[in-house]
């Protein structure tokens, strides 16, 4: 079941050109921090087209955020988990975890190969294959951080009598472009639904009836992101937990970015 509760207000942002270094990001999430922002969350690309031309890593920027802040929930939003490794993922994240006193939000998804994210470096371009990959992948990468032991013998993934430690709670949001079945039952299963295109706030409504046919667990976060012009306050009592305003990914302005940190998030 999805549970009623206050929204949160996070920045959604691309570490890319002038925000394209970790000590930025870390110098960021404590402004917004201070400012009362409740979360932190960061894209996570290789590449994105010839408008981009420096990303930072995203991984080394949530480390960054970790030791600069307190309170502030942070994370990747979101990782492709056809890329990555789910054992080396699941180390990284319960690390972080632990850095942060749990903080630590892991976002995953499918990607998206339209700059050739994935084909320009030799990975998995079939969005249907991605699919199947992000799914054993998900059920890897939570058995091991459950610390339980794990025998996983798949058509993607091997994870052999393994078990890993420490196993902290790190919490997953799946996201997913609205209208999508696929998505929203994938993250029904998890702990959160990041939607992905959502033009107006009352297809919010079609969203969250869904999810509440899928029972998810109580708990369960709504995610939607906005520009920075738009107003929040439609969307605040519509279902979702958390409404994000959207930094990027072109002609990022640093004193243009702080001003947004340093506001806070206004309307909650």
């Amino acid at each position: 079941m999805i549970d009623a509760m206050t929204t949160r207000r996070g920045l959604f942002v691309a570490p890319f050109d002038a925000l394209a270094d970790p000590r930025v990001i870390g110098d960021l999430a404590a402004s917004a921090e201070a400012a009362g922002w409740d979360g932190f969350f960061l894209w996570d690309h290789l590449q994105y087209g010839e408008q981009v031309t420096a990303i930072a890593d995203v991984w080394t920027c949530c480390a960054a955020m970790a030791m600069r802040t307190e309170k502030l929930l942070f994370g990747p939003m979101v990782t492709p988990l056809a890329r990555r490794r789910p054992q080396v993922l699941a180390r990284q994240a319960a690390s972080l975890a632990v850095l942060s006193d749990g903080r630590f939000v892991l976002g995953l998804g499918l990607g998206d190969d339209w700059v050739g994210e994935f084909s320009a470096f030799g990975d998995e371009a079939d969005p249907k294959v991605r699919g199947r990959m992000l799914d054993e992948g998900l059920e890897v990468l939570a058995a091991l951080l459950s610390g339980s032991p794990v025998d996983h013998e798949g058509a993607h993934y091997t994870a052999r009598g393994v078990r890993f430690e420490p196993a902290p709670r790190v919490p997953i949001w799946l996201a997913g472009r609205f209208g999508n079945p696929a998505p929203l039952r994938r993250s029904a299963r998890h702990d959160g639904f990041f939607v992905i295109g959502l033009d107006r706030a009352e297809d919010l409504d079609e969203v969250t009836t869904r999810l509440a046919d899928l029972d998810p667990v109580l708990g369960f976060e709504v995610v939607v992101d906005l520009r920075p012009d738009q107003d929040p306050a439609a969307w605040l009592d519509r279902g979702a937990t958390w409404v994000l305003t959207r930094i990027g990914p072109f002609g990022l302005d640093l004193s243009e970015v702080r001003r947004i940190a340093e506001a806070g998030p206004g309307t909650r």
